[in-house]
């Protein structure tokens, strides 16, 4: 079989960054944070242990990475969901009720990672970071401001203080009412948006992230069983 050629081999190095993006969230979510580690995250994700260091500096880098995108994917498909709509408020509204969705869903793996926030290392810039700033910076503008630079920080601070208030443990505050605190700030209305049910935190949450993650085999490379 002749040698594979550079675009197929750097296809072949995203997915198995993927892999192990998928694998750090579904590990901390089921696990937490320190009970999991770097060893576990390449053994789900069936790679090297050595790749995970190849691609982040550390477990707290990857998981940050990791938590990020599946926010940015969340917050997409929350965004261009059907009816697919332009309308600023809806799309404010969508916003709001995909993060704190999160917050519902995956409480222990939100709650690390709103941990890992206060950290040393702190905020870490990264790919799946930036694309979750756009998709918000986008809403926002959408929204109406006039100013996005300033405007968007100011979203990303209420919604991460949200989450921080829905999970922090002993004194937890209600979706509901998170929620219509920010869509009074905003100016939308309850019935915009995924109105909360009554649900308990963690009830929804769904096993297969597959979708959130492109881990599939390329095209045109063997799959497990055939011949190289």
């Amino acid at each position: 079989m002749s040698p594979r050629s550079a675009s197929v081999n750097e296809e072949l190095r995203r997915r198995s960054r993927e892999r192990l993006l998928q694998a750090a969230v579904e590990l901390v979510s089921e696990h937490g944070y320190e009970a999991t580690t770097l060893g576990d995250i390449a053994d789900r994700a069936g790679s090297a242990r050595g790749l995970v260091s190849y691609y982040f500096p550390g477990k707290r880098q990857l998981v940050q990475s990791a938590v990020h995108r599946l926010m940015h994917r969340t917050l997409e498909e929350a965004l261009e969901r059907e009816p697919h709509t332009e309308d600023g408020r809806e799309r404010m509204a969508r916003a709001i009720d995909a993060i704190l969705g999160l917050a519902r869903d995956r409480p222990v793996l939100m709650r690390q990672h709103m941990a890992g926030l206060l950290q040393a290392e702190g905020f870490v810039p990264c790919p799946e970071q930036r694309r979750l700033a756009e998709l918000l910076r986008d809403t926002v503008a959408c929204h109406g401001s006039q100013d996005p630079d300033t405007d968007y920080p100011m979203l990303r601070a209420l919604l991460m203080g949200a989450v921080y208030a829905a999970l922090v443990p002993g004194v937890p505050m209600s979706l509901p009412t998170l929620r219509a605190e920010l869509f009074t700030r905003y100016r939308l209305d309850w019935e915009q948006g995924v109105p909360p049910d009554d649900e308990a935190p963690g009830g929804t949450c769904e096993t297969d992230l597959s979708r959130f993650f492109a881990t599939g085999e390329p095209a045109g490379e063997p799959t497990a069983g055939q011949s190289k």
